[in-house]
């Protein structure tokens, strides 16, 4: 028999339960048709992200009983450093509670009104923060990363033309450039390291610093040994410490790839940069020896990631992901193709033409998920990312528009995954009676996070 490998064994389980689809609608009304907004105990199986959403191993509990809580000087501090400079490499090692305040940091510190960020595609908290700053964040990925259809090894990679003419257009008005690895607003599609070499060589070559967005670094590295040539021998270490050695800093939300419920950190090779965010810390955050984190936090995160460069554990955790696009794909879901490392994300235009984009198609489907089957996604689509053009007062409408399912690290059997894609499978079968949403509140920023919004024309989501 074929079958996959699996790297663990479980020792704790969590009961769930599947409430009605009466009780479910009812949720669905009382949220506002926004996810965000449903209790977990409402939720039968919870794709909405896979951050901070992972189950630890037996060593990470026993990591959190050794917990040193010193305010300043715990030995976990130490250990933590100590991993990360050994995995990463860089000079300085900030931790942070999680990672977008590593992000803050970054941009309050290094970033001006006038400041313009490029990234292959800016993640929504990462954009926000920019653009909190009154700066511009720019995505360069290649043309072929914003098509769904498109299959490339590596459509997470960022244009050099792109890079180059935003560099020619805004030349000493940006700071640095940001690497998302992997590219989550893009499909979580990997990007090469020839392309990272290619780019800090263009960051190099023009004197500016080269920051890793490092959230999934791990499964970035694992698509790299199988993907590329030339590092089929090498080990997920080794292949991380060659990405983050053409880089010059990087921020990393721990709830991603470092196994974790809470945590991140910031890394940087200079010292002024690290002086003047490490002051900022102590003011916002903590002391530079535990920043916003208890000590115990701390060591489970130095033991997820020495965990998380496991190839065995990788080939796993994607390869799980992998078979649920394929399910879904089996079914006539379309999805971004090929299957990226975190999640299958539902190509939400194509399976919802009748909608436009000015009605949420994703978040439509978003909701219709939960709605005929407690699944929980995420629309990353116009909900997320349209925005109006301060020059014209247009919409800006996002080329894509979809719904991410992010699988918990450790948590769902392939049970689980396959109950998923076949109510993706029964909802595309009656894809022309979904409605499409408008919105009745919206906060100023990051506005999926607590908008409410309804089905147009006062009738239900998904008509009779």
């Amino acid at each position: 028999m074929d079958l996959p490998f699996v790297p663990y064994r479980i020792k704790v389980v969590e009961h769930v339960k599947n409430v009605s689809p009466a009780e479910r609608a009812a949720h669905l009304r009382k949220a506002g048709y926004n996810l965000f907004s449903i209790p977990s105990e409402a939720i039968y199986v919870d794709l909405l992200t896979d951050s901070g959403t992972s189950a630890m191993s037996d060593a990470q509990w026993g990591a959190l009983v050794q917990g040193d809580e010193a305010y300043a000087g715990s030995r976990n501090y130490y250990e933590f450093e100590a991993t990360i400079r050994d995995l990463f490499g860089y000079k300085h090692v900030i931790p942070t509670h999680q990672g977008r305040v590593a992000e803050n940091l970054l941009f309050t510190t290094r970033l001006k009104a006038d400041s313009v960020v490029p990234n292959n595609i800016h993640f929504d908290t990462t954009r926000a923060n920019v653009e909190h700053q009154g700066a511009l964040a720019i995505d360069c990925v290649i043309d072929e990363g914003l098509d769904p259809s498109i299959e490339l090894p590596f459509k997470g990679n960022m244009s050099l033309d792109k890079l180059g003419a935003a560099y020619e257009r805004y030349g000493d008005r940006i700071p640095f450039v940001m690497l998302t690895i992997t590219n989550n607003s893009g499909g979580g599609q990997p990007v090469s390291l020839a392309n990272i070499r290619a780019v800090s060589d263009f960051c190099r070559d023009k004197g500016l610093p080269l920051i890793f967005d490092a959230c999934r670094f791990a499964e970035n590295a694992w698509f790299i040994k199988r993907r590329e040539e030339g590092y089929a021998e090498m080990s997920i270490k080794a292949i991380a410490r060659e990405i983050f050695s053409l880089g010059n800093g990087c921020t990393m939300s721990a709830k991603k790839d470092a196994l974790v419920n809470i945590g991140g950190f910031l890394c940087l090779d200079d010292d002024d940069w690290a002086q003047d965010i490490t002051n900022l810390l102590i003011l916002i955050e903590g002391f530079r020896t535990y920043g916003g984190l208890a000590g115990r936090d701390l060591a489970a995160v130095a033991q997820g990631l020495r965990e998380v460069v496991d190839d065995d554990y990788l080939t796993y955790r994607i390869g799980q992901v992998q078979r649920m696009g394929e399910e879904m794909q089996a079914r006539g879901v379309p999805i971004i193709r090929p299957v990226g490392g975190h999640a299958v994300y539902v190509d939400a235009k194509s399976m919802l033409p009748h909608i436009p984009q000015a009605l949420f198609p994703a978040q439509s489907l978003a909701c219709a998920l939960y709605l005929e089957g407690g699944v929980r996604g995420v629309e990353i689509g116009s909900l997320m990312f349209a925005h109006t053009d301060p020059g014209t007062g247009e919409t800006i409408y996002p080329a894509m528009e979809l719904v991410r399912l992010a699988v918990p690290r450790r948590v769902y059997t392939e049970t689980h995954l396959t109950y998923v894609a076949e109510i993706c499978g029964r909802l595309g079968e009656r894809r022309e009676r979904l409605r499409g949403l408008e919105i009745e509140y919206e906060a100023p920023i990051l506005r999926h996070f607590t908008a409410r919004l309804r089905p147009v024309d006062g009738g239900p989501l998904i008509e009779e």
